[in-house]
């Protein structure tokens, strides 16, 4: 059988120059102690490559950022790879007061609260959409000099997903709106899918009902009354509920991307579903995963091999166990998962309340075996008796599932990892596997948005194919980089 086509992976989630540099050992660069520097291009998976260079882009958001004096406006820090990993030199900063992205920063924007990659026109590089909110979304287009100009989204800010929805071989992208979050019952959020390719004028090639018509629920294809009145749930152009976070995968391996997304279910509760792709529009299909304080950390893969997509999801309210539901022709079923928590044999350390087991998630093959590894944000793991410091974990893959076996746990006093762990730095809080030097191994990148009096600070550590090292990790914030950085929340979310 074949493997499934591709997946993304997105997780949630500034330090001043003098820390960075007691952080990082003084080094400005990620530098790779004893490995061989890739003699030509790397071979990052092209989402990831706004300068087609093969080296993975990281995209770290710092959502709570003053920017033009706007408290919470929000910023994005672009860090381009390379053969000799990340440089604090070698980076893109961008916010609505960059020179070229359209609109201006406003007050609790949280530009970058998320975002997604992928290439929108076809031009061989890979392109950033960045939420920004109730002002809309942005494109930034990739280009052989990295992302460059501004594509304006109106009215759709909340959570994008880019993915070949209709298996045709060109990225699509599914909008939604940015709406309010609270009461009983969720409105109805309007939502569009645009056909690619995507013109740099912001134009698709076609646009879709985000739902197929079998999901209208009687409404007619004409009928926006729900969309006006904001009282419907799956009608031609909305979606039930407010959107937080959403992950691309092939679950159902029919060539088509479907997307994981957490959605307001009301009465201050939170639910995973599961959008599948298909020619016109989605059908949607619960997901595993509820809670009471919003997303929790769940990641999309093909953990066994068998080329079907996994759904990989962090501890819920009601036990505290994460899970894996297995990817199949026939999709996810309740009866086909796997229930685990730092008990698993092979685990370090031990299942505590409040540890927050898979706050974040990634998923991908760091070891290149064939079967996708798991990253797990823990951040309210205690470390030597420090509350809430946080840790994260790799996990592997096997054709009988995920394992402990090789299991590794870092944090902020594991040896060769900058810094030292504090009380509710919450280390772990996101995550994302991406490969910054090409070497063929995702690199693990962990965030911190409360280190440093809620600054926050991101870290790499290299990828090998045995795992994850802590030897010559980097560490870096917002300051670090010249970005706007006082209670920023810098590694918010990672990608």
């Amino acid at each position: 059988m074949s493997r499934a086509r591709r997946r993304t992976r997105s997780a949630r989630l500034t330090v001043s120059l003098a820390t960075a540099a007691l952080l990082a050992g003084g080094a400005g660069v990620w530098a790779l102690t004893g490995a061989t520097a890739q003699a030509a291009n790397g071979s990052a998976e092209a989402r990831d490559d706004f300068n087609g260079d093969g080296f993975a882009d990281l995209v770290v958001g710092a959502p709570d950022a003053t920017v033009s004096n706007k408290t919470g406006a929000g910023h994005v820090a672009v860090m381009y790879g390379s053969a000799d990993g990340l440089s604090t030199a070698h980076k893109k900063i961008v916010s609505r007061s960059t020179s070229g992205v359209p609109g201006s920063a406003t007050a609790n924007q949280q530009f970058g609260s998320t975002f997604t990659k992928g290439d929108l026109d076809k031009d061989g590089y890979s392109d950033l959409v960045i939420a920004g909110g109730k002002e809309g979304s942005v494109i930034l287009w990739g280009s052989a000099s990295g992302l460059t100009g501004g594509t304006n989204l109106a009215k759709y800010g909340g959570a994008p997903q880019i993915g070949d929805f209709d298996g045709d071989d060109t990225p699509d992208l599914a909008l939604f709106s940015d709406q309010a979050i609270g009461g009983d019952d969720p409105m109805g959020a309007p939502a569009t899918l645009w056909k690619g390719p995507i013109s740099r004028a912001g134009k698709p090639a076609k646009v879709l009902n985000i739902m197929d018509k079998s999901e209208w629920w009687g409404y007619e294809a004409d009928d926006a009354s729900c969309v006006t009145h904001g009282g419907c749930e799956d009608g031609p152009e909305s979606i039930t509920g407010p959107v937080e976070a959403g992950h691309v995968g092939d679950i159902n391996g029919d060539g088509k991307d479907d997307i994981v997304q957490w959605h307001y279910t009301g009465d201050g509760t939170w639910g995973n579903r599961l959008l599948y792709g298909g020619g016109s529009g989605f059908t949607e299909e619960r997901a595993p995963g509820d809670t009471a304080g919003g997303a929790a950390g769940t990641g999309v893969g093909d953990v066994n091999g068998d080329g079907f997509d996994d759904v990989v999801v962090g501890g819920d309210d009601w036990n505290g166990k994460a899970r894996v539901a297995w990817g199949s022709s026939s999709g996810l079923s309740d009866d086909n998962e796997q229930t685990f928590d730092q008990n698993m044999p092979g685990f370090p350390g031990a299942e505590e309340e409040g540890d927050q087991l898979g706050a974040a998630i990634s998923v991908e093959d760091v070891t290149g075996d064939g079967f996708a590894d798991v990253a797990l944000g823990i951040p309210g793991e205690d470390v030597g008796g420090i509350a809430d410091a946080g840790s994260v974990a790799l996990l592997h893959g096997s054709a009988s599932g995920l394992t402990g076996t090789g299991a590794q746990v870092f944090h902020q006093n594991t040896a060769g990892i900058p810094g030292v762990a504090e009380k509710e730095d919450r280390f772990g809080q996101s995550t994302a596997l991406l490969d910054v030097d090409g070497n063929g191994h995702p690199d693990l990148a962990a965030g911190s948005p409360a280190e440093n009096g809620e600054n926050g600070a991101a870290w790499l550590l290299r990828g090998t194919k045995t795992g994850l090292t802590a030897t010559s990790s980097f560490a870096f914030g917002a300051q670090d980089i010249s970005a706007p950085y006082k209670k920023a929340h810098f590694g918010t979310v990672l990608g």
